[in-house]
């Protein structure tokens, strides 16, 4: 079973979406089947392979999403947050500037799927692992 701790360490070497296939390679290594992460506080939730459940802390202050997502707008964020140009905060204020309330990675997959306040489906991306 994983623990937060081991999360979290796997975590704090992600600078930029240039680091995230490794961050997800981590975290298949530990068992994790598939994460969430909510972008009005940045707390998480993870799941893993048995059944097994973590929940993470709020990460910051509370970001207002706007109730009406800009898939337009999102993709160009997502796009330099990829190519190395913003780091994890900076993702997540223009995540909520877009209207992206949540995204869900499924490690299995390799997929990592993106919803407005009103869980539906914005953006499903495959992940280069």
């Amino acid at each position: 079973m994983f623990t937060l701790r081991e999360i979290e360490d796997a975590h704090s070497k992600v600078k930029s979406g240039v680091d995230f296939p490794q961050y997800i390679r981590d975290l298949i290594a530990m068992g994790i089947s598939r994460y969430s992460i909510y972008v009005n506080d940045g707390h998480a939730e993870y799941i893993g392979n048995e059944g097994h459940t973590v929940f993470s802390e709020a990460e910051y202050e509370k970001l207002h999403v706007i109730s009406d997502a800009d898939i337009n707008k999102f993709r160009e964020y997502l796009k330099a947050h990829q190519q190395g140009k913003t780091n994890y905060f900076t993702f997540c204020e223009n995540s909520a500037e877009a209207g992206i309330y949540k995204w869900e990675i499924d490690t299995a997959n390799k997929t990592c799927i993106y919803y407005d306040s009103f869980g539906n489906f914005v953006l499903e991306e495959k992940i280069p692992i």
